[in-house]
C-alpha cells in the first residue's frame, strides 16, 4: 500500500473519491502479498498492483464501479475459477480482494496513516473485510482512531492488532458479530507498516558497498559500521542509509542494549580479519536475529568457528551462523557476491530452497498462511 500513498493522498485532499482493491488474502502462486494494492483514480489513471498484471483490467473495472455505488465487496480470483482465465491469472495462485471506495467521508484517517508511515512510526492500518466491510481503523502502540463499527469489535481488534504490529506481520482476524474471539461475523485486515527491517554490513570493503546497495534495494535500512575511519566513509558507501566508525561487537551490542535490532535483523559480517568479525560474531549468534552471515574462505571458517568455542559459544548458537556466506552461485566479482548473499537471506526468509526453479516441481512461491 506505500506504493500507492501519493496517489492517493493528493486525490483524497482534492475531495475526488477514488476505488482502491486491497489484498486480503492469498493461496500458493500468488505473485503479491496481503496490504498490496491498486488504487483507480477519478481521470483513470492507475495506481499500484494486485496482482503482477494477472487480473488488474478485470479489477480496475470493479474499482470504478464500486466508486459509483459506495459499496464495499470482496472478490476472488483464482485458477480453478470459471473466469479466471478470462481476467488472465494463469499463475496457478488464488487471491482475495476488498474493493472499496476511498474518499474523506469513508477514510478520514487516511493522512494520519501516511503521516505516521513517513515518519518511519510503528503503525497499524485496520480494515473490515466482512462485516464492517471499508471501515479502517489506525493503531499505533498507544492509541488508536476511526472504528469498525462497535466498541467491542474495535477494543479486540485493537488488542490482536497491536500484538500484529509489534511482531511486524499482518493477517486476517475473524470476529463473532459483536467482537467475540470465537464465532464468525467480522474478518478484518490488520496491515502492519513497521519500520524497515535493518541491514548492519560490519566491514568497510568494495564488497560491503555492493551489499549495502542491494540491502538498500530490498528495503532494509542499511548501516555500514567499521573501525577504521579511513575506510568508513559516506561517500564509499552511497548504498547504505548511514555509515558508522566504530568497533562492530561494540555497535552491536549498544544496539541491542537500545533494542534497534530485533528478529527481522540481518547481521553480514565482510571483515577478513578474526579481531574484528570474531567478537561482532560473538555477540550477534547470542541475539535473536534473522540472519547472522560471515564472508570467508573454508580454512577461514573453520578456524573462526574454533574461536567462537573458544569464546564459549554453544553449538546450538554457532549453527546460526552462515558460513561461508551467500549462495553457490559462482560469483566473482563484489556485486555477483552481492547476489548470492541477498538471494541467501530472501530464501531463508521465505523458506526458497535455492535451486534453480526448472529443476523444482510444485508451486513457485510458498504458502504464507499462518
Amino acid at each position: 500500500m506505500r506504493d500507492v500513498f501519493d496517489d492517493l493522498l493528493r486525490w483524497w485532499a482534492a475531495d475526488m473519491p477514488v476505488g482502491m482493491a486491497t489484498v486480503v488474502a492469498t493461496w500458493s502462486s500468488a505473485p503479491r502479498q496481503p496490504g498490496a494494492a491498486m488504487v483507480v483514480g477519478p481521470d483513470g489513471v492507475v495506481a499500484g498492483s494486485v496482482s503482477g498484471g494477472c487480473v488488474e483490467a478485470a479489477v480496475y473495472e470493479m474499482c470504478r464501479e464500486v466508486v459509483e455505488t459506495g459499496e464495499a465487496t470482496t472478490v476472488r480470483y483464482g485458477v480453478t475459477d470459471d473466469d479466471a482465465y478470462e481476467v488472465g491469472l494463469p499463475c496457478g495462485g488464488t487471491i482475495e480482494l476488498l474493493i472499496e471506495r476511498v474518499d474523506k467521508q469513508t477514510f478520514p484517517e487516511l493522512p494520519a496513516l501516511v503521516d505516521a508511515v513517513r515518519a518511519g512510526e510503528p503503525v497499524a492500518l485496520v480494515t473490515g473485510v466482512e462485516g464492517p466491510a471499508g471501515r479502517h481503523v489506525v493503531l499505533t502502540p498507544d492509541g488508536r482512531s476511526g472504528t469498525l463499527g462497535g466498541d467491542r469489535l474495535d477494543d479486540a481488534a485493537g488488542d490482536d492488532g497491536r500484538g500484529l504490529l509489534a511482531a511486524g506481520r499482518s493477517g486476517l482476524l475473524h470476529y463473532g458479530p459483536e467482537g467475540q474471539r470465537r464465532g464468525t461475523g467480522a474478518t478484518v485486515l490488520v496491515h502492519a507498516f513497521a519500520p524497515p527491517a535493518r541491514m548492519l554490513v560490519f566491514g568497510a570493503t568494495d564488497h560491503a558497498a555492493a551489499v549495502a546497495g542491494i540491502g538498500s534495494f530490498l528495503g532494509y535500512r542499511v548501516t555500514v559500521c567499521d573501525a577504521r575511519p579511513v575506510f568508513a566513509t559516506a561517500a564509499r558507501f552511497p548504498g547504505a542509509d548511514e555509515v558508522v566508525v566504530d568497533w562492530p561487537h561494540r555497535y552491536l551490542a549498544a544496539e541491542a542494549e537500545m533494542q534497534r535490532v530485533d528478529e527481522r535483523t540481518v547481521v553480514c559480517v565482510l571483515t577478513h580479519d578474526p579481531k574484528f568479525d570474531v567478537p561482532v560474531l560473538e555477540v550477534a549468534l547470542r541475539l535473536p536475529l534473522g540472519y547472522v552471515g560471515a564472508m570467508g574462505s573454508r580454512r577461514t571458517h573453520d578456524d573462526r568457528l574454533k574461536r567462537l568455542r573458544e569464546a564459549g559459544l554453544t553449538g546450538a548458537e554457532l549453527a546460526r551462523l552462515t558460513s561461508p556466506i551467500g549462495l553457490d552461485l559462482g560469483a566473482r566479482t563484489p556485486e555477483e557476491t552481492a547476489v548470492s548473499v541477498a538471494a541467501e537471506i530472501v530464501a531463508l526468509r521465505w523458506g526458497g530452497s535455492g535451486r534453480r526453479l526448472t529443476d523444482t516441481n510444485g508451486p513457485i512461491h510458498q504458502d504464507q498462511r499462518d
